[in-house]
């Protein structure tokens, strides 16, 4: 076989060995999640996105839209990589969203992103970054990006690198498509997993009257403050969207099974009062997305 052809068949396999790989995201997430079954994640039946990581994995979503939904609940897990027992909640939680409380005031379309760095949490070991090496909580368009983010990072980091928030605001595959996602489906609420402080956070418009949760299961309301190019700094604070900060306690462990269930009831009854038509601000449009 001529060069050019055996090299266009190796292309061919190399391909068709990456759309097996894309889809058949289980394998991979059980493998490395902690307290997650092969079984339970391909309950969750993730769609692909047309979006990739760094390194050409899939950026996977599920979509739970009841009729008549009114309200838009946007759930993120793994904007760390190193932080496993993030992804492993949105996934439990998919679960739990599939079957909402009958006395649940309103009805809501959920949107969960399990692992928005792929690269990173399937790295050996985990690395908080992903794969170009940047923190994607640091790389979000906030008012003076430019001028606060190397600043803060220089000096208050010390240029550590597990914080290092890129060349430029959304010059990362990663944080791009949840700016894109934000924009399509423009959330009333975002709630972004994290690990390991075990706190809750909240970043959220400045309205009066409007009350973070001060609890979720055994986590309690403990305000961090913002940070440039994080999410909660873009989202509730630029955009006026609330962001629901969750710190688990251990990155490697997930809660057990009844504390994360407590966690989602009690977000449920935050939510039915603070969130939704008549009880809260409406969030801005996300403005066009900045190219890299």
């Amino acid at each position: 076989m001529p060069i050019p052809y055996r090299a266009l068949a190796l292309a061919a396999l190399f391909c068709m060995a990456g759309g097996a790989q894309s889809a058949a995201p289980c394998d991979e997430f059980a493998a490395r999640l902690p307290n997650v079954k092969k079984a339970l994640c391909e309950s969750t039946a993730l769609q692909p996105t047309a979006a990739r990581s760094v390194n050409g994995r899939t950026l996977w979503m599920r979509d739970i839209k009841p009729d008549n939904a009114t309200v838009r609940v946007m759930v993120l897990g793994a904007i760390h990589g190193d932080e496993p027992s993030s992804a492993s909640m949105a996934l439990q939680w998919i679960k739990l969203a599939e079957q909402a409380p009958a006395d649940m005031p309103q009805v809501v379309h959920w949107r969960f992103i399990p692992a928005l760095n792929p690269d990173g949490l399937f790295n050996q070991p985990p690395r908080r970054v992903n794969a170009n090496g940047v923190d994607l909580n640091r790389n979000f368009p906030t008012p003076n990006w430019e001028r606060d983010a190397k600043i803060y990072w220089e000096k208050r980091t010390r240029k550590d690198p597990r914080r290092y928030p890129g060349a430029r605001p959304l010059s990362e595959p990663e944080s791009r498509f949840l700016i894109e996602e934000m924009q399509r489906f423009n959330p009333q609420l975002i709630v972004s997993i994290h690990a390991p402080y075990g706190v809750l956070d909240f970043d959220g418009p400045a309205k009066e009257g409007f009350v973070p949760p001060s609890r979720l299961g055994r986590l309690y309301l403990d305000q961090v403050g913002i940070f440039p190019g994080s999410l909660g700094n873009y989202g509730g604070v630029h955009k006026g969207v609330p962001v629901v900060t969750i710190e688990l306690p251990n990155s490697t462990r997930t809660p057990l099974d009844a504390e994360m269930r407590q966690m989602w009831l009690d977000l449920l009854r935050w939510m039915s009062e603070r969130v939704g038509p008549g009880n809260r601000a409406e969030p801005a449009k996300a403005g066009p997305t900045q190219k890299p």
